[in-house]
């Protein structure tokens, strides 16, 4: 990967010095909308998940049909609906949320959050159900009241239990946000769309940018597997 690296900055006709820093400005946009869009999603998705598995039907039933939407449809989609549906708003242009809702940041990461915290609740539902029913019985027989138990015990095993699956999202969301290009946000993804364009060169370009994706994904998976060695230390058998 180093060696082609190194033959892709070898030809300086294409990747000089600003178009370099070009593509380093789009890592840091597409870095920054991620890890907001997961912030913003997760603290989202643990009261959802936990009204998700709510053994009240109505509720239950109104985040499912939350999930279901925005799992149901394509990302692209709700962006495009999101990005362009907010200058149909009534009043919206002369209100004083235009000049944050016009630009393409805010909606593109509205959708970002929407849509991962729409799949993380079903993650993190999916591991509270999953709960041995041995540790809910011992949480009531010390006397927890059912939000003490949830806060205390299920919450932090069911985190534990979803730790790989969510790990698989994060890294869905790093990829999925190339699409935020589409709505004239220069992440990743637009930066060599631009190299592109200037320089005709869109193998060069976009191969280049498959390769900073490779390594961030590299470094997320490394950093998720060593999480996970550290939340699962108990269940390693004794040497």
């Amino acid at each position: 990967m180093y060696e082609t690296i190194e033959n892709l900055l070898a030809n300086n006709d294409i990747f000089t010095l600003t178009t370099v820093l070009g593509y380093w400005d789009g890592l840091v946009m597409t870095v920054q909308l991620v890890f907001l869009s997961l912030i913003l999603g997760l603290i989202l998705a643990i009261p959802l998940a936990i009204l998700r598995a709510s053994d009240n039907v109505l509720i239950s039933r109104s985040v499912w049909i939350f999930t279901y939407v925005f799992r149901g449809t394509p990302l692209l989609i709700q962006l495009y609906i999101i990005y362009y549906g907010v200058t149909y708003i009534e009043g919206i242009q002369d209100s004083m949320f235009w000049p944050i809702v016009r630009e393409a940041f805010y909606p593109c990461l509205l959708a970002f959050v929407l849509n991962t915290a729409a799949y993380t609740t079903e993650i993190f539902r999916g591991a509270i159900v999953a709960t041995p029913r041995g540790e809910i019985e011992a949480a009531k027989a010390y006397g927890m009241s059912n939000g003490k138990a949830m806060r205390r015990i299920i919450l932090p095993s069911a985190l534990r239990r979803a730790l790989p699956a969510y790990s698989n999202e994060v890294i869905f969301m790093l990829h999925a946000s190339s699409i935020a290009s589409v709505v004239t946000i220069i992440d990743l993804t637009g930066a060599a769309r631009d190299v592109y364009a200037k320089y005709y060169a869109p193998f060069e370009a976009f191969t280049f940018a498959a390769l900073i994706y490779l390594s961030v994904t590299f470094l997320l998976v490394f950093g998720f597997k060593h999480w996970e060695k550290r939340w699962h230390r108990h269940l390693r058998p004794l040497s």
